[in-house]
C-alpha cells in the first residue's frame, strides 16, 4: 500500500472542525436487511461504541456485514452465533445502504462504515488514551511491520501482533499460545483479521476466554497497513464501486464472491421487498381511515 494512505498528520487531523453526531443510540438504528440485523451508524459512533466499553472495562464484539458475509453466514454456523453475539453491526456495503433505502429504512450514505473509514480516528484515539491494541492475523513479518509503521506514527498506542497462521482449531496447542499471549498483553482493543469466516469462527469459540476488551473482525486491515495489499481509492466505496475495483485487481479470487455469492440472496431480498411493500399498504390504508 502507497504511504500516501498514511500521509495526513495526526496533529492536523486533530486541528480540523468535526461534524457533530449524537452521543446515543436511537431506537430505528438497528435494522432487518435479507434476513440480518445490521446498525446503521455512522464511523464516528462506531468509536464512540467502543470507546466508552474500553473505558468502562466491559467487552464487547463489533462485526461487520456485506454481500460476502450475508451469503456465508447462511452456510456456517460459526457465522450465525458470531453475528448473534455481536453487539454493533456495520454496513460495510454501498449497494447494501441502497437496498435498505429502497426497503424505505433512514439508511444514509455516511452509514457505510468498515476499518478504513475510520482508522485514522481510531489511531488518534489510541494513541491520546494510550490504549494496548492487539492485531491477530496475516502473515508472518506483516503484523510486525504494520506496527512499526502505526508506531512511528501513534507512539503512545502500545501495539502488538501476532501473525494468523497458526491451528486456529478450537482447542489446539497453537490456539491456547495465542490466548495465552494476548491474555498476558490485556489489550483495550484486539483485532482479529484472518479472513472470513475464519476470524468470525476463531472469536466465537474463544469469545469467553479472550479478556474484557473491544473485539472487532477486520480482514486485510494489517495488511493495509503494512503495504502489502493496496485498498480501494475510498471514492469507489462512496459510489459503490469498491467490489468492482477489487475484482478487476484480483478477479480469480474475487470472481465467485462479487459475480456469484449475491445471487443466493435473491429469496432474501424478495422476502424484504414484500415486506416493504406490505408495511407501506398498511401505512396507507392508516392514513387513508385518519
Amino acid at each position: 500500500m502507497a504511504d500516501s494512505l498514511i500521509q495526513t498528520p495526526a496533529d492536523d487531523r486533530r486541528a480540523r472542525a468535526r461534524p457533530s453526531f449524537r452521543q446515543a443510540r436511537r431506537d430505528d438504528e438497528r435494522v432487518r436487511l435479507l434476513g440480518q440485523s445490521v446498525d446503521l451508524v455512522r464511523p464516528e459512533e462506531v468509536l464512540l461504541h467502543l470507546a466508552r466499553h474500553v473505558r468502562e472495562g466491559r467487552r464487547t464484539v463489533i462485526a461487520n456485514h456485506n454481500l460476502h458475509s450475508l451469503h456465508l453466514v447462511r452456510k456456517t454456523a460459526e457465522m450465525r452465533a458470531f453475528y448473534a453475539a455481536a453487539d454493533l453491526v456495520q454496513v460495510d456495503s454501498r449497494p447494501l445502504l441502497w437496498f435498505a433505502r429502497i426497503l424505505g429504512l433512514s439508511a444514509r450514505p455516511f452509514h457505510r462504515c468498515t476499518y478504513l473509514d475510520w482508522r485514522d480516528r481510531f489511531w488518534s484515539l489510541a494513541d491520546r488514551e494510550g490504549w494496548r491494541v492487539m492485531a491477530v492475523g496475516a502473515a508472518p513479518g506483516v503484523g510486525e511491520t504494520a506496527a512499526r509503521r502505526l508506531g512511528a506514527r501513534y507512539p503512545q498506542a502500545n501495539i502488538r501482533t501476532h501473525h494468523g497462521y497458526f491451528d486456529a482449531t478450537p482447542g489446539s496447542a497453537e490456539t491456547a499460545a495465542v490466548l495465552a499471549e494476548v491474555a498476558a498483553f490485556r489489550p483495550h482493543v484486539l483485532f482479529v483479521g484472518m479472513g472470513m469466516p475464519r476470524q468470525e469462527a476463531w472469536i466465537v469459540h474463544n469469545l469467553e476466554r479472550l479478556p474484557d476488551c473491544a473485539i472487532l473482525s477486520v480482514g486485510a486491515a494489517f495488511d493495509y497497513e503494512a503495504g502489502v495489499q493496496a485498498a480501494a481509492p475510498r471514492w469507489t466505496g462512496r459510489v459503490g464501486l469498491e467490489w468492482a475495483y477489487r475484482l478487476m485487481r484480483d478477479p480469480r479470487r474475487l470472481f465467485v464472491r462479487y459475480c456469484v455469492e449475491p445471487w443466493s440472496l435473491v429469496p432474501a431480498a424478495l422476502q424484504d421487498l414484500r415486506a416493504a411493500r406490505g408495511r407501506r399498504g398498511a401505512s396507507a390504508a392508516h392514513s387513508g381511515r385518519h
